[in-house]
C-alpha cells in the first residue's frame, strides 16, 4: 500500500485532502515561502473536521534552517500548542552553519513531541545537508519517524536516484517520505524508480474566486481573480496512478 500526506495551505485544502483519499495533511501556511507555521485557529480547526491524520509544520519564518535561540523556543512552544491541540505529529528541521544536522536541537524537539504522543518528520531541510547520506544517519539518531526529501534535487523525480538509495540505506529505521514537484502524471514512474511507501504533495488548482470588482490599478490584480487549494480530484487520480504498481 502507498500513502499520501497532501501538504494543506488552509483548512479547506486539509478537507480536500481528506475528501480525495489522503492518508495525512501536512498543514502549512505561506507555501510560497517553503510553509510556516499555522495559525493556532487553522490547526484546531483542522483538528476538529478532520478524521484522518494531522501533522503540522513547526517554522517560526521562511529562509535558512539556522535558528536562534528566541526562534527555537517559539518552536518548542509550538509544539506544545499542536500537542496541546490534538495533532498526531509534528514537521521540522534544523541545520549547523557546516550544513550538517543540528541533532541535539532536533533531539530536544523530538522529546517534547513525544510527550504528547507525536511523531515527527524531517521536512527539506534535510536537503540543504552537506551530505545527505551521512545526514540519514544523523537525523535517524535524533528519534524521528520520517524524512521528507526530494533526494538533494530540485523534483522528487530527478532526486529519484538518491531517494532509492536512502530509503534501502533506512531499511526499517525511518521513513524515506519523497516530495517535490510530484503530480498525478509522474507519481506512478516514481513509485517505480524509488519503491515509496509515502509520498507528498498539494496537488493544488486555480479555482475561481467570487470578488466582481477588480482595481486594475494594481498590478497583481488578476490574484484576486483565483484562490489555490488543494483538488480532491488531482488527489484521487494520484493516489489511483501511485497503487497501480502494486
Amino acid at each position: 500500500m502507498v500513502y499520501l500526506e497532501v501538504c494543506s495551505n488552509s483548512v479547506h485544502s486539509a478537507l480536500a485532502a481528506q475528501d480525495g483519499g489522503a492518508y495525512r495533511v501536512e498543514l502549512c501556511d505561506n507555501l510560497l515561502e517553503g510553509g510556516t507555521t499555522p495559525s493556532l485557529a487553522q490547526i484546531q480547526i483542522a483538528r476538529q473536521l478532520l478524521n484522518i491524520k494531522l501533522n503540522v509544520i513547526i517554522r517560526p519564518r521562511g529562509g535558512d534552517f539556522l535558528y536562534d535561540d528566541l526562534e527555537f523556543e517559539i518552536m518548542k512552544s509550538e509544539i506544545r500548542m499542536c500537542g496541546k491541540s490534538g495533532c498526531d505529529g509534528v514537521v521540522t528541521g534544523l541545520l549547523n552553519p557546516d550544513g550538517t544536522i543540528d541533532t541535539s536541537r532536533t533531539k530536544e524537539l523530538t522529546g517534547i513531541a513525544r510527550e504528547y504522543n507525536m511523531s515527527v518528520t524531517f521536512h527539506r531541510a534535510f536537503d540543504r545537508c552537506n551530505d545527505l547520506f551521512k545526514g540519514l544517519e544523523e537525523v535517524i539518531s535524533t528519534g524521528c519517524d520520517r524524512i521528507l526529501t526530494s533526494g538533494g534535487k530540485n523534483s522528487a523525480l530527478e532526486g529519484a536516484g538518491n531517494i532509492r538509495k536512502l530509503i534501502e540505506q533506512a531499511g526499517e529505521r525511518i521513513i524515506i517520505m519523497p516530495g517535490a514537484g510530484i503530480t498525478e502524471h509522474n507519481i506512478a514512474e516514481l513509485v517505480k524508480q524509488t519503491g515509496l511507501k509515502e509520498f507528498h504533495g498539494s496537488f493544488r488548482s486555480a479555482f475561481p474566486g467570487k470578488m466582481q470588482y477588480f482595481n486594475q490599478d494594481l498590478n497583481d490584480w488578476k490574484e484576486d481573480k483565483q484562490l489555490l487549494f488543494s483538488d480532491k480530484e488531482k488527489i484521487r487520480e494520484a493516489l489511483k496512478q501511485a497503487r497501480k504498481t502494486f
